[in-house]
């Protein structure tokens, strides 16, 4: 089933990336299948979710590897693209500085801070939207893996993780706007971002991007590497037994995660139009986890459906019910926890993907050791 449904998927977002751009530019608005463009911009929010939630399952489905802090890498990419929609501002702002945003300009600076010059440059923000987050995946993942920290521990850590980076980007002297973040964005590549053919572009490239993001992810779970992720998540102890350098394979999938995150959180901006400290807040990489608990945990399909399917949730219920979307979301996850553990995905098909067959079990630690990537290391304890 899995390979019907990676194309499933793929050409879900390739059709959705085509057909929704067309009825929204192309179709009248009196037209009963008209897609209006808040619509458009809500629908690319809950794909960057999607792409959020992929990029959890990845280390969590495959490697057994729990991330609450996951938020912090999306917020980071968000902020990139972030910097690089406030430098494009330029003397358009309200103070009408050419060069200092106008929170600085409000909070009295004097010259741009050292970390923004080159952001006012595209590509320098592409780069970093991948190089920010990948760098503090990196040195975080460098020190916890080589100490052996997982399960709650793990958790713990990159919880706290998150919730210094929320507390460091409230300040005002951080230089990141405080607790309004960055916002009032006028434009990107020259290009209106209030206007409608923007938008539906932005859209179409979400839907790509995500499209292009599941095919690597599958990928690599269906590679040799992803049998030594699976066989490391069922028997860590064992594959470290066979002296191979457990902490490189989470460090690495670890990284392209983080990775993919930031990715997700540079889409999101534009088509949000804000960025502020509350997207490192604990409860919203909590709440990403829930998603792909939701949809089926170790399927990649089902951490984008879950992430759709919650987040529609969310928007009906805070429009409709305020008051009780804590509620809902609570009884859900405990719901989901108990009555199907393997989520919607794994439930529906009577197994979940993440569940590798007897023979993959037993000798995925020695399919590592074949693996011409991963030769063992002879000092290896």
């Amino acid at each position: 089933m899995r390979l019907p449904a990676a194309a499933a998927t793929i050409g879900l977002l390739l059709v959705a990336a085509i057909a929704v751009p067309v009825l929204n530019l192309a179709v009248p608005a009196s037209s009963a299948v008209h897609v209006p463009t808040w619509a458009v911009s809500l629908v690319g929010k809950y794909l960057c979710y999607a792409m959020l939630a992929l990029s959890i399952d990845l280390i969590w489905g495959y490697c057994g590897i729990l991330s609450l802090g996951h938020g912090a890498f999306f917020a980071l990419g968000g902020y990139a693209m972030g910097m690089h929609l406030m430098r494009q501002i330029g003397s358009r702002g309200v103070y009408g500085h050419p060069d200092l945003p106008d929170f600085m300009v409000f909070l009295n600076w004097k010259e741009l801070p050292w970390y923004w010059h080159g952001f006012d440059n595209f590509a320098f923000a592409l780069a970093m939207v991948a190089f920010v987050p990948g760098l503090l995946a990196f040195v975080f993942g460098w020190f916890a893996f080589r100490s052996r920290v997982t399960g709650v521990y793990l958790s713990i850590i990159s919880q706290a993780l998150t919730f210094a980076l929320m507390l460091a980007f409230f300040r005002n002297d951080m230089g990141f706007g405080g607790n309004n973040g960055l916002t009032d964005f006028k434009d990107i590549l020259g290009y209106g971002l209030q206007d409608d053919v923007t938008r539906a572009a932005l859209f179409a490239l979400t839907a790509l991007t995500l499209a292009a993001v599941y095919g690597v992810c599958r990928w690599i779970v269906g590679s040799r590497l992803g049998q030594v992720l699976v066989a490391i998540r069922d028997a860590e102890s064992r594959v470290r037994f066979l002296g191979y350098r457990v902490e490189f394979f989470k460090l690495f999938v670890f990284v392209v995660s983080a990775v993919i995150a930031g990715i997700a959180g540079a889409l999101y901006v534009p088509q949000v139009g804000i960025i502020n400290p509350s997207e490192f807040a604990p409860a919203a990489s909590i709440e990403a986890v829930i998603w792909v608990a939701v949809g089926g945990r170790g399927t990649l399909h089902g951490a984008i459906l879950g992430a759709i399917l919650v987040n529609y949730a969310k928007t009906f219920l805070t429009g409709s019910l305020p008051e009780i979307w804590l509620f809902a979301l609570g009884a859900l996850f405990v719901a989901v926890t108990l009555f199907m553990p393997r989520g919607i995905v794994g439930s529906l098909s009577g197994r979940a993907d993440r569940r590798p067959s007897p023979a993959v079990t037993a000798e995925a630690p020695e399919a590592a050791a074949r693996a011409p990537a991963a030769r063992p290391d002879p000092a290896a304890p």
